[in-house]
């Protein structure tokens, strides 16, 4: 399991959430069961009250974000049988104290599966943070070096699941947050997330304010990309 699924996860953990080992395998009928060939695992995060969970899906099918497989899932949902009324997805390369702290915050909202916030609440996050609104698109903001965007914006017509039954009319056109890092407009994405859109705004804003924190981070590599885009310190 990568970095980013075993800080993540660990952080789930400490924070009282259930893990399951989702295990997908294959084997002749004529072998025994110690004979399968396990073909993928996922684990599976169940929040306390039952009413969320997170889903580290990269060795599963992919679904791509921006060319980039996806990697973590999160879901809530009103009530412990219910289905899930949003979901977000997040790819490899996502910082993992933005994820976690995205996670910590639904850990912490008595009411996971609904939103009462407008947009506004990541615009004014972003921009209390130095971020920078788009002339042109009043609902998308960038950070000072055009790295990483966010978007209030359409939302692909495939994938993407939500609990409001509006989404599932091919005639509607669903909007919801995208955030996507790309530091040389020459090379691919480093990381990508989407949420769908009934994902409470407040939850997208605490991931983007985590992602445009100023505090330092521990990284034992570095995206060439970034190189001339941060600002290094010696770990003590």
């Amino acid at each position: 399991m990568s970095a980013l699924a075993g800080q993540v996860g660990a952080q789930l953990t400490e924070a009282g959430w259930t893990s399951l080992t989702l295990v997908r395998g294959r084997r002749e009928p004529d072998e025994p069961v110690e004979a399968r060939q396990v073909v993928r695992s996922t684990v599976l995060y169940i929040a306390p009250n039952a009413l969320a969970w997170a889903q580290w899906v990269l060795p599963d099918e992919p679904l791509l974000l921006g060319d980039l497989p996806i990697a973590w899932t999160v879901s809530a949902r009103a009530t412990p049988s219910g289905l899930a009324q949003w979901t977000a997805y997040f790819t490899p390369g996502i910082p993992p104290e933005a994820l976690t702290d995205f996670l910590l915050a639904l850990h912490e909202r008595p009411d996971p599966a609904y939103g009462y916030a407008g947009p506004h609440v990541v615009l004014d996050t972003l921009t209390d943070r130095g971020w920078v609104r788009d002339i042109d698109t009043a609902t998308a903001i960038c950070d000072p070096l055009l790295a990483t965007s966010f978007a209030f914006t359409l939302l692909p017509e495939d994938g993407i699941q939500d609990g409001d039954p509006h989404t599932l009319d091919p005639a509607t056109e669903a909007t919801g947050w995208q955030a996507w890092c790309q530091p040389d407009i020459n090379d691919g994405y480093l990381w990508a997330a989407t949420f769908s859109a009934s994902t409470p705004h407040d939850l997208v804003a605490a991931f983007a304010d985590s992602l445009a924190s100023p505090l330092p981070v521990l990284r034992h590599t570095l995206p060439d990309s970034t190189a001339e885009q941060l600002t290094l310190r010696t770990a003590h």
